[in-house]
Parts: structure tokens; sequence; C-alpha cells
């Protein structure tokens, strides 16, 4: 692959797990608005013109004690017993802002299921694999990357289970 031109989005540690896996993906850098109304994801689909149900959010919980990552459309909410179940565990909630952001090395509205500081156990929604491509964040608010959902289970380890709901 032809080396890029730097950007200032360029070397998130998601971008370079990607590289660094040789997986194939799209970058797609937006202009974040603080002002919008939006949640960050459904700002993200609305900027990059992909359907909101193909874009999925990264959100971090805590399953009996244990973070763990569930990635869903956002258009939808992460069903958190749904999410324990499928974890292993009994009881999720969501995780604290900081303890998300240290775990994971990303601010929230950036967090990225790929290149986290730990790799913690993910989950993402059955209905990814429905898609040729699905967008998540880059690992930085204003950057989204597309990719096979295959390539996003098999780089995260993750489990595909339905837990999302409306």
């Amino acid at each position: 692959m032809a080396k890029k031109q730097k950007s200032p989005h360029a070397g998130t540690p998601a971008l370079v797990a990607l590289e660094k896996a040789g997986v194939p993906h799209t970058v797609h850098p937006y202009e974040h608005d603080p002002s919008s109304d939006l949640s960050y994801g459904l700002e993200a689909a609305a900027a990059i013109g992909i359907p909101a149900e193909q874009v999925f959010k990264t959100l971090v919980a805590s399953v009996d004690g244990t973070l763990v990552v569930g990635v869903v459309p956002v258009d939808r909410k992460l069903d958190l017993k749904a999410l324990a179940h499928a974890a292993g565990g009994k009881k999720a909630a969501m995780a604290e802002q900081a303890a998300a952001e240290r775990a994971t090395g990303y601010v929230v509205g950036g967090i990225s299921p790929l290149g986290q500081r730990q790799r913690l156990r993910t989950v993402v929604d059955e209905s990814a694999l429905g898609f040729d491509a699905v967008y998540v964040s880059g690992g930085r608010r204003g950057l989204d990357v597309g990719l096979a959902p295959a390539d996003l289970v098999s780089l995260t380890g993750a489990v595909t289970a339905p837990i999302s709901r409306d």
C-alpha cells in the first residue's frame, strides 16, 4: 500500500492497528460540531453520509465488575442485560466515563473498539453481520473508519450477540 500523507487524524491507535493487521478499511474524517444536538454517533452517521444502522458506537460497561465493550448501532441502545448474558455475566451497568477512558486510551465520543490501551472483552451486535461494511470510531471525535464486520470481530476478538434495543 502506498504511503499516505499525514493527516490530523493519522496515527490513532485504531488506525495503527488496522494498518499493522493489513485490514482493508476506509477513513472518514469529518468536522465534529461540539454544539450539535445529535449524539456523537448520529452526528458521525450524518456527517459521513452512512445510514445510522450501519454506524456503530463503542460503549464500555462493567459486567460483574469487569469492563466489557459493547458495539451497537448508533440509532439503538445497548441492552445491558443482553450484554451481561453475552459476556457470561449476571449484571451489567455502564462504566464510569473516567474508567472507560483510562482502559481504552480514548475519550468518550471517540472510543474505538480497535487499538484500545487494554484489550477488553468485546461483544458486537449481531446486526453488524448483515452489512458488507460497518463504521466505527477511528479513535477521535470526528473520525470514523469503515471495515468488514468479520474484520472488526477478528481484530477485537469479539463475539456477536443481539445486544441492542430500541
